[in-house]
């Protein structure tokens, strides 16, 4: 059974591992939990059988009037069953009172997000991979730079 929530003060480092698939270098899961505390809105899906996060989605916003959607990832044996679809919906459901909600996504995947109300709109990004090795390690330490 999966259960849903936005308690991310309650997930453990050990529970994100797997994610970031099809990335360059994965952000560890110490990165990862601090992403999610640091949002301003995140839902996990977390399969109770083995008490692992199998799908978040996570949104930053000014609280007033727009947010930005960076992340939305199920882990590859959990796709097709719903679970993004989920994680989307109670996602923007909470943000039904803002102006925009953006989001970028590979042209391929514009469909899935149209669904959602989402339309396509020109947008800029800038990727810096080395930033992956700044954030601080979990010990308190700093990752290698």
């Amino acid at each position: 059974m999966i259960r849903y929530t936005d308690a991310v003060g309650t997930v453990r480092a050990e529970q994100l591992r797997g994610f970031f698939v099809g990335w360059p270098r994965a952000a560890s899961p110490e990165q990862h939990l601090a992403v999610l505390r640091g949002s301003h809105r995140a839902v996990v899906a977390v399969d109770d059988g083995t008490d692992r996060v199998v799908g978040f989605v996570n949104m930053i916003s000014d609280g007033v009037l727009t947010a930005y959607i960076p992340w939305l990832e199920v882990l590859p044996d959990y796709q097709g069953r719903g679970i993004g679809t989920e994680l989307m919906r109670r996602i923007l459901e909470a943000a039904d009172h803002l102006y925009s909600v953006d989001l970028l996504c590979e042209a391929p995947l514009q469909p899935y997000y149209e669904r959602f109300g989402m339309l396509p709109v020109p947008g800029m990004s800038r990727l810096r991979r080395s930033a992956l090795d700044g954030l601080p390690a979990s010990d308190g330490g700093s990752a290698p730079g």
